[in-house]
């Protein structure tokens, strides 16, 4: 019998504290028995640099973080995120040679968009991966071209389309559609890797923060367009909450991760502002809990999941997920079917996939819940 490949993925990270190995006290083991674990690095991991101008919040963590990344048992990180250039470019390319250092692969940023755009190829028991990031979620800047660093980026338009034309103030509609040439570039670099590698796992840096379920067009169409041209695993992340799961052509989409181990210490000045004022309104159930005194996010943001893949020669055997939850140390906990709060969320997920009208089936066998249907 052929070997198995496991890959598990995870959203958010950006511990802040004075050991950041603790933040994942409680998911360590699980984690080291992946062959392949993946996450989204939201923190740039640098003692240097100030925030530029259009950085909305800057996101620092120590570089100390890239050790605690790889004891915990992680071997490939995204830096393809909003953040990646919040604190300019020496502070940039710290986090990269951090991350480096420690023996991780490194994907979605680089010195110019050549760089950026280069997959990640890890072969594990006889399978090659290959990983690629993207970035729709852009401040001006930040994205990688010919002679300036950055990330890779997959930008998304805005068309707001009055409903009642004659009707001031009243509605809108929103259409979003993705950049036509950074999908072709795309659709280029799944191409190209797929000559290279059993298996292409897209990395997206995408979607509507804090809203609960909404999906918005670009992201379907950037997903389907995807695997029409030989993506086999879509890892979406950035909206802090969960959205829900598509099967598309016999792949799993997970449009949102959610977060997984982020520290959160915001100024009170911040979250008193009228800038975090208009955030706060996104989400119904954004309010204190004197539970957790110290994640200001939605209660929405601490469900979380583990996105789980299973390879077998040229075939993936199963997809899933494992449900977990922030707790109030803000680390994350796998949580056995027994627990409550599983059930939670795996009603959740059911919500939010049959709200945005998402083809997906799900099955709890044992603590994970199998994904399937879908479209043909």
């Amino acid at each position: 019998m052929p070997e198995e490949l496991v890959l598990l993925a995870v959203g958010d990270i950006a511990p802040d504290r004075d050991d950041p190995s603790t933040i994942f006290a409680r998911v360590r083991n699980f984690l080291q028995s992946g062959d392949v674990v993946f996450g989204q690095l939201e923190a740039i991991l640098s003692d240097r640099g100030s925030p530029l101008p259009q950085a909305r919040l800057a996101c620092r963590a120590q570089p100390e973080v890239a050790g605690a990344l790889k004891e915990a048992g992680f071997t490939v990180v995204s830096f393809a995120s909003n953040h990646c250039m919040d604190l300019g470019r020496e502070a940039f390319f710290d986090t990269i040679n951090v991350l480096k250092d420690q023996g991780l692969a490194v994907v979605g940023v680089g010195a110019n968009i050549q760089e950026a755009r280069r997959p990640a190829i890890i072969e594990s028991k006889g399978i090659r991966l290959a990983f690629l990031a993207y970035n729709s979620i852009l401040p001006y800047g930040y994205w990688a071209e010919e002679d300036r660093p950055g990330c890779a980026p997959l930008r998304g338009h805005t068309l707001y389309e009055q409903i009642e034309h004659d009707q001031p103030g009243t509605p809108c509609r929103v259409h979003t559609f993705a950049h036509r040439g950074d999908l072709e570039a795309m659709v280029h670099d799944i191409e190209a890797a797929k000559k290279d590698a059993d298996f292409v796992i897209l990395s997206l840096h995408w979607g509507i923060h804090f809203i609960p379920a909404v999906i918005a067009d670009y992201q379907r169409e950037i997903a389907h367009v995807a695997i029409d041209h030989g993506a086999d695993l879509i890892l979406g992340h950035h909206a802090h909450i969960l959205k829900g799961v598509e099967v598309y052509k016999g792949k799993v989409v997970f449009y949102s991760l959610c977060n997984f181990a982020l520290d959160l210490r915001p100024l009170p000045e911040i979250l008193s502002s009228p800038r975090h004022k208009e955030i706060e309104v996104l989400n119904p159930d954004w309010k204190p809990d004197p539970e957790y005194p110290s994640y200001f996010l939605p209660r929405d943001s601490r469900k979380t999941i583990v996105a789980k893949c299973v390879f077998a020669e040229s075939r993936i055997k199963t997809v899933s997920f494992l449900p977990a939850y922030i707790n109030p140390q803000s680390q994350p906990e796998i949580l056995s079917p027994q627990d409550p709060r599983f059930g939670e969320v795996v009603e959740y997920m059911r919500q939010i996939t049959v709200d945005q009208d998402l083809p997906a089936e799900f099955r709890v066998q044992g603590d994970e819940v199998v994904i399937g249907g879908g479209n043909a």
